[in-house]
């Protein structure tokens, strides 16, 4: 007898051999004999619970019931929102299966494999889940093209190289040109992997079909089910309860010219001592949102809003956030807000917290209240200027505090992206950096540590957004990165953000500033939300908490109930549930917010190479933001891009990487290509489906890039074009992340 293999050995087994090897194929594999086989059974049973195994099973006739425990695919939400799954087999007549999620389960989408147990009811099969799956069947996302004996789908996912190969019958009637969700059903081995179509998406060159795209693609639920609305338009506009009366205040709110929520009001007056009072009130979420209630558990799973160029995904239906929740001008409304003293010198010395009804004087734009603070005045601004110049004085006195505190002070341009009615990418602009945005940052800053100071002091459970320093590993990378541009990140001492404020002041200005900017930026650790707190680096402050945007985050509405339950307002604070399961909500929410960061980041990237896609073979310029073994990252100074120059083509000569130096060495020209050197480049292909740019060098630092000619060298030879843009999406989102 053969040593018993272990199961990491059977699931490699598994995984290169298509369909479902039997028991007896299996045991035959590895020579097992005799009572060994007890143990190999035993096994295979582990792993067909842990998903990896699924076993020759009997056809399921039309009818037939399901096990009371089974392993199920989710083939994702409903047109009314309810989440739907099939038997993981895929066999027999297979039933309509609903599942019912518990609140503390990670959340589940399209394609997830999950153990459940499994009834029968008058309105149908019922699963309640046990546990996800790890390892399931990949789910793939791309273009299908019909063929005469099979199909074929392209996958849109920049981190998919191969092509998938479909039956008729696992065709599902898609036409060809359509965009699909699929499910792997078999390894690649000599041929192409196979792959069944779960869900028909439609057209994916339709007006906005970019944001679609990535909604699917990473699981964003843009549906609300009708139990959720149904809640949502059967709430009161007065949800009742005591309340002071802020409606004397001249609070107002300043938001985006196309905002359609106002979740944050604000106004400043003169103290007696020369400081100032400033209010910040925050809609009342959750007088509406009720612990346990279908709202409530909708906006846990989503987590917070995703934010798209053409479309908004909120976490709350638009009852709520559009209309009940947002603080309209000349509307009585219900709020949680903050009474601050601030000091001359800018720092906040008092707070109070209130539960009140506020009136909103205004609901000015960015370019309004930033022309008011110039004098610029008109109809709407002139009877509120008064309270606008009070608004600020104070933030002008606030930064005499922040520039004792040295937040991170980054200056990334950030990039806006204009669509016309049909979807179509007009242009790509930086966005203006206004003291008006400043303002209202700095004070929502302020109210935020406020709610971690009072429930830190009320010794109340609360999430706090949580900011660790970067890691030895990263920070000694950054240092690399400022040596290479003449400048010097000190060691032997205890990073702070005055330190990487130096250097990026040592930066204005030059040739390395952007550069600079973007790897300070890459350096930073990724912020997270917990129920400890281990302070906010970039921010410099040991306590902070989202208290702000309730509307648009969970972890805010959280906060707001534990102000609530902290100051006994009302039934409505933080449920034993909410306390209890702090943690997993706190690991949930942290998850949702970076799927929606990446959904809108590949949604940034798809709009860009379509803008692009119409000028291949046009000129930018621009600098070398990364060096890799494969290549150069270009950012273009017109649009933000970024491009891969692959190594290919750079010319028949073999170029060193240096990954200390984070530069390329030609082996015979001797060439040096490092971090940001000004280049000139040539756009050689753009591909929208998968965001990537695929450029040619031309010149380095205003001097035509030196080639190599053919001959003995170690050349790479010429580069292949095909699929070369989205092989570069891939790169990039794999650099990135």
């Amino acid at each position: 007898m053969k040593r018993l293999p272990s199961k990491p050995e059977i699931a490699q087994w598994l995984s290169e051999h298509e369909g479902r090897p039997a028991f007896h194929d299996i045991s035959r594999a590895f020579g097992i004999k005799g009572a060994a086989k007890i143990d190999l059974k035993r096994m295979l049973a582990e792993l067909e619970a842990e998903g990896l195994y699924e076993g020759r099973k009997k056809r399921r006739p039309r009818g037939e019931g399901l096990p009371p425990v089974g392993i199920i695919r989710v083939t994702g939400p409903d047109a009314q929102g309810d989440l739907l799954a099939e038997p993981a087999d895929g066999e027999g007549d297979a039933p309509r299966i609903l599942v019912i999620e518990r609140k503390d389960q990670p959340a589940l989408g399209a394609g997830d494999r999950v153990l459940a147990k499994l009834t029968q009811t008058e309105d149908g099969w019922h699963a309640h889940p046990i546990r996800k799956l790890q390892n399931g069947p990949r789910t793939v996302l791309g273009i299908y093209r019909a063929g005469s004996d099979f199909g074929r789908i392209l996958p849109i996912d920049k981190g998919a190289d191969l092509e998938f190969r479909v039956s008729t019958a696992d065709a599902r009637g898609a036409k060809d040109g359509e965009l699909v969700e699929a499910e792997q059903t078999s390894p690649p081995r000599l041929g192409l992997p196979k792959a069944r179509i779960v869900r028909r998406l439609g057209d994916p060159g339709a007006p906005r079909a970019v944001s679609l795209i990535a909604i699917h693609q990473h699981g964003i639920p843009d549906h609300f089910p009708d139990a959720v609305l149904a809640e949502a338009d059967a709430a009161p506009a007065d949800p009742g309860g005591k309340r002071e009366d802020l409606r004397g205040l001249p609070l107002l709110t300043i938001d985006p010219s196309d905002a359609r929520d106002h979740d944050d009001a604000v106004c400043a007056e003169l103290a007696a001592d020369g400081g100032f009072t400033v209010w910040v009130a925050i809609a009342d979420v959750a007088a509406y949102v009720r612990p346990g209630s279908e709202l409530d558990r909708e906006a846990r799973k989503r987590g917070n809003s995703s934010y798209f160029p053409d479309r908004v995904v909120p976490m709350l239906p638009d009852r709520l956030s559009g209309d009940l929740c947002s603080l309209h001008e000349g509307v009585d409304r219900p709020v949680l807000a903050v009474r601050m003293e601030v000091s001359a010198q800018g720092e906040k010395t008092g707070h109070r917290f209130v539960r009140g009804v506020m009136n909103s004087r205004a609901s000015l734009t960015y370019e309004q209240a930033q022309a008011a603070f110039e004098g610029r005045l008109d109809a709407q601004t002139d009877p509120l200027a008064e309270g606008l110049s009070h608004l600020y004085a104070a933030w002008q006195a606030t930064l005499k505090a922040r520039a004792a505190r040295q937040p991170l002070d980054l200056d990334l341009p950030e990039r806006r992206i204009v669509l016309d009615e049909a979807g179509t990418v007009t242009s790509v602009a930086f966005k203006d950096r206004l003291d008006a945005h400043k303002v209202i940052e700095e004070f929502m800053v302020m109210a935020n540590v406020a709610a971690a100071e009072e429930l830190i002091a009320r010794r109340s459970p609360l999430l706090f957004r949580v900011h660790e320093e970067p890691t030895i590993e990263k920070i000694e990378a950054l240092r690399e990165v400022a040596q290479g541009a003449g400048l010097v990140l000190a060691k032997g001492q205890v990073l702070q953000t005055r330190h990487l404020n130096k250097l990026l002041a040592d930066a204005e200005g030059s040739e390395f500033d952007e550069l600079i900017n973007m790897a300070t930026l890459r350096s930073m650790t990724q912020a997270y939300y917990a129920p400890e707190n281990f302070g906010h680096f970039g921010l410099a402050l040991r306590n902070y908490a989202h208290f702000t945007s309730p509307i648009r985050r969970y972890s805010d509405l959280i906060v707001h109930r534990a102000l609530i339950s902290a100051h006994k307002w009302g039934k409505d604070g933080l449920s034993d549930w909410d306390t209890e399961h702090l943690a997993e909500t706190a690991t949930q929410i942290s998850e949702t917010e970076r799927r929606s960061m990446a959904a809108e980041r590949d949604t940034t990237d798809r709009y860009l190479a379509a803008f692009m896609a119409d000028r291949i073979g046009a000129v930018f310029r621009g600098r070398i933001s990364g060096v890799a073994r494969f290549g150069l990252f270009v950012k273009l100074d017109e649009t933000g891009a970024d491009g891969l120059v692959p190594i290919r083509s750079l010319g028949d000569e073999y170029f060193h990487h240096d990954a200390d130096s984070q530069t390329l060495r030609g082996e015979k020209t001797g060439t040096v290509l490092g971090l940001g050197q000004r280049v000139e480049v040539k756009l050689a292909e753009a591909e929208a489906m998968t965001g990537g740019l695929l450029l040619e060098l031309l010149e380095v630092e205003g001097a035509p890039m030196a080639r190599a000619r053919r001959g003995k060298g170690r050349g790479k030879g010429p580069v292949s074009r095909k699929g070369a843009a989205a092989k570069a999406g891939r790169i990039r989102r794999r650099r990135e992340r």
